[in-house]
């Protein structure tokens, strides 16, 4: 990729922390996740690890990002603030800056993310009051499908950045690969209305049923995930009025995580996808089966 464009690139290190290495020498910033750095060498310590890719980062010149996202918070903060998971999160983030600030490391942002928007901007309000030296990426994680995972990016935006909140943005939507450009698109739509005082009257979330899906990133084994989100839309207009939330996740590193708190939840792996009701998994089923058995399922529940 580096050799086909100028533009400025970011790489995700996912659940692999030592990846670091071999990308650095091609990318601009590395992102890691503080809740995948103990999938690798469990033996060592996080601050261990976090030591090891700083010094990467400082011999290639690169920005980090510590991108903490609800659905893999580090398991030891969840534990500390079990019932309170924006604190999680925020806690588990300015924890991380600390230790980049002792390491003599201070070339990084930072992202709080969540599928809820409401918890994006508390967090994000959290955050900035405890660490307003700190650049933030603004998001809203498994946003969704279109519309709804415009609007509620600008529910977030839009509370977010007139107060300063902000300086650099993602739109996540769920997407096939030759459609992402709307992501830019969307994003620098939202910004345009911001800054010309053009806000959107955006819905309750909290009513309703309430489909999220993550963008589809390198991690997704299989792309039917994208087609099986919209029929997942689809099949479950009738219970628009319940209260229900249903999570559709493309892949099996952050699918189980980042389903457990929805009422029906899907996590796809290459040719079977895992269904679940809360954090109990209901069964394993082939792409083509696996709509009649959430549909039953959302029938009991509503």
């Amino acid at each position: 990729m580096r050799s086909s464009t100028k533009a400025r690139l970011v790489v995700d290190l996912q659940e692999n922390y030592l990846l670091a290495e071999s990308v650095a020498p091609h990318v601009d910033k590395i992102r890691y996740n503080p809740g995948h750095l103990h999938h690798l060498e469990k033996q060592k310590s996080v601050e261990e690890k976090v030591k090891w890719i700083v010094s990467i980062a400082k011999a290639h010149g690169n920005a980090l990002r510590i991108g903490v996202n609800c659905g893999s918070v580090a398991p030891d903060f969840l534990a500390r603030y079990k019932g309170d998971h924006v604190k999680a999160i925020v806690e588990n983030t300015a924890w991380h800056c600390e230790l980049l600030d002792k390491l003599h490391f201070t070339n990084y942002v930072v992202s709080l993310k969540d599928s809820d928007p409401s918890k994006v901007v508390i967090g994000n309000k959290e955050f900035s009051k405890r660490r307003p030296d700190v650049p933030i990426h603004l998001g809203v994680t498994e946003a969704g499908l279109l519309p709804e995972g415009v609007i509620k990016t600008r529910i977030a935006f839009e509370q977010l950045i007139p107060l300063g909140i902000g300086d650099t943005v993602r739109v996540s939507l769920t997407l096939p690969n030759s459609e992402k450009h709307q992501e830019i698109h969307w994003g620098r739509q939202i910004l345009k209305d911001i800054e010309e005082g053009k806000f959107v009257s955006v819905p309750d979330f909290g009513k309703g049923l309430n489909i999220i899906s993550c963008p589809s990133c390198s991690r997704v084994e299989n792309g039917d995930f994208v087609k099986l989100a919209m029929e997942v839309k689809k099949m479950s207009a009738y219970a628009k009025e319940n209260k229900l939330t249903i999570a559709v996740m493309g892949c099996r590193v952050n699918g189980p995580g980042e389903t457990d708190d929805a009422d029906l939840g899907l996590w796809c792996g290459p040719s079977t996808v895992t269904l679940k009701r809360k954090s109990e998994v209901v069964g394993s089923f082939r792409y083509q089966e696996v709509l009649p058995a959430l549909k039953k399922e959302l029938d009991s529940l509503i």
